[in-house]
């Protein structure tokens, strides 16, 4: 059975890969399985039917057959467990990458959504100056940490996995931030992952409901 994914109708991140169907239709094309969007309204995402498969009227949401999932990282980790092509044979290989597609999620991409909401949520409060360097130094530190933990390897722990997979899909958060600049490795490193044919073919659908949604002329 196909699966069927939800996304934006009208994505606010104008087809940029931030928003995070963009994570699982990169996971879908990497292990090679079709799949069908269904595109959903900021209206529709907290009605009854959405509700019912996001309880926190969010994207992506994932349905095949009786099964039907929410939370990028759940819907990543699955298919990565069920198809071949995102995680390691050896056991303990398979246990760091599922390590690190959680370190993606729980510590680097936290201090990132912060600071980007703070420059959309609070740029005109009083206090948003006082707080910015806060929130930089704490988007830095876990850079940083990243950073050393890399080095010159071309990916996370050995072949490219679901790990890196949500770890790329998290940095994509920093490059609006330009903090990339200070971290030549994962800067390279996320270049690596938007090279994959994988995620172009990823990007650019997603990219395609934005433009399909732009008034004519």
């Amino acid at each position: 059975m196909t699966p069927t994914i939800t996304a934006f109708k009208n994505s606010p991140d104008r087809g940029r890969g931030l928003a995070r169907d963009m994570r699982v239709r990169w996971a879908l094309e990497e292990v090679g399985q079709p799949y069908e969007v269904r595109l959903v309204s900021f209206a529709a995402m907290k009605e009854p039917a959405h509700l019912a498969l996001h309880p926190f009227g969010q994207i992506p949401t994932y349905e095949e057959g009786g099964l039907a999932l929410f939370e990028s990282g759940s819907i990543v980790l699955h298919l990565a467990q069920t198809r071949a092509g995102l995680l390691p044979d050896d056991a303990n290989a398979r246990a760091r990458a599922i390590t690190w597609l959680f370190a993606a999620l729980n510590t680097v991409e936290p201090p990132l959504v912060e600071r980007g909401m703070a420059a959309i949520m609070e740029r005109d409060k009083p206090w948003f100056e006082q707080r910015l360097p806060m929130l930089d130094a704490r988007v830095h530190k876990t850079l940083g940490e990243l950073s050393r933990r890399l080095g010159d390897a071309e990916w996370l722990d050995g072949a490219f996995s679901a790990g890196d997979l949500m770890m790329i899909g998290v940095l994509f958060r920093s490059k609006p931030l330009g903090m990339l600049g200070d971290y030549p490795n994962i800067a390279a490193y996320v270049a690596r992952g938007e090279a994959r044919p994988a995620f172009q073919r990823a990007f650019d659908a997603q990219l395609a409901v934005f433009n399909s949604h732009q008034p004519a002329g």
